[in-house]
């Protein structure tokens, strides 16, 4: 499965120059079942690099496009009285597909990004008292514009802590922008991507990377590091516990893409960032650096003893 990992990575680094990181924790999030965030400014090729992923792995995709007016309704699914049966019909919403591209998720009201809850929670759909449950393959793959952006509604806390990763992509190097510039100078460059793996396939990897063994000190150093942000006089709050299962099961994913039978705590300075930083809040956020979070992090990395 090795070689298949490496060609989805090569695939998507050939449509998003300069996306190494984030290709990466695509698929560690994809490996650990996890919902990931991926912030950023408009034009940095979030959704392209998203719709690239998905077009590598066989399944259903479907794109969701967040607008102000989108409605609960829209995404789920409704019920809708057929006259030739007498009987109400329910109507699949987009949520029911294996890949779910929730674009600009922060320009839907916050009732509408609350019906995202309970369908990345619990993989399962409630409407007028009926509990209809998704794949066994469901992963959602949001983006979001910087908050400080027109219409946009900030997401929920309970909504950011069901996404496990969060990252952003950034402004390439100026030598990649120069590549970037030239492919689009004569032409739209090709963004074709040949599907890699099946539905099948990647449910049994998943199934594998449950396998990769988490020794009982490693595991403690998680509980270190989550219990030194619930104790931060930096931050508002620490992460939840979810947080740091979280942090496990894509330190998991982490050790199985690089083929290891057992995850290392590199594996965990590694992902700390992408899954705490989008969790935590500090303290007069109003006066600090956009990146004052990574900063206390790696406070916390240096303090907290490794095994």
């Amino acid at each position: 499965m090795k070689e298949s990992i490496q060609r989805i990575i090569d695939q998507l680094n050939s449509v998003v120059m300069g996306g190494h990181d984030a290709s990466y924790l695509l698929l560690v999030g994809l490996m650990a079942r996890g919902h990931i965030l991926i912030q950023d400014e408009p034009g940095l090729g979030k959704t392209t690099l998203v719709k690239a992923l998905a077009n590598s792995l066989a399944g259903t995709f479907k794109r969701i496009q967040f607008t102000p007016d989108l409605l609960p309704a829209d995404i789920l699914g409704y019920n809708i009285y057929d006259q030739s049966t007498q009987k109400f019909k329910f109507i699949d919403g987009p949520i029911f597909a294996n890949f779910i591209l929730a674009d600009e998720i922060n320009r839907a009201s916050p009732r509408t990004q609350s019906a995202m809850l309970e369908t990345m929670n619990e993989s399962q759909v409630t409407i007028d008292g009926e509990t209809r449950h998704l794949s066994k393959l469901f992963n959602v793959i949001a983006t979001q514009n910087d908050l400080y952006s027109t219409g946009t509604f900030p997401l929920p806390e309970p909504q950011l802590d069901r996404f496990m990763l969060s990252f952003r992509i950034g402004i390439p190097s100026h030598a990649i922008q120069n590549n970037i510039l030239l492919s689009h100078a004569n032409s739209k460059p090709s963004l074709s991507v040949n599907a890699v793996l099946s539905e099948e396939e990647i449910i049994s990897m998943q199934e594998d990377v449950d396998k990769v063994f988490v020794k009982d000190n490693v595991a403690n150093y998680i509980i270190d590091l989550s219990e030194a942000t619930r104790s931060s006089n930096k931050l508002v709050n620490g992460v939840s516990i979810r947080a740091s299962i979280s942090l496990m099961k894509a330190a998991q994913a982490c050790a199985y893409i690089d083929e290891r039978d057992s995850v290392y705590p590199d594996d965990i300075k590694k992902l700390i960032k992408p899954v705490f930083s989008h969790r935590l809040k500090v303290k007069r956020m109003a006066t600090v650096k956009k990146n004052l979070v990574d900063d206390i992090l790696d406070d916390i990395l240096n303090k907290i003893k490794v095994p």
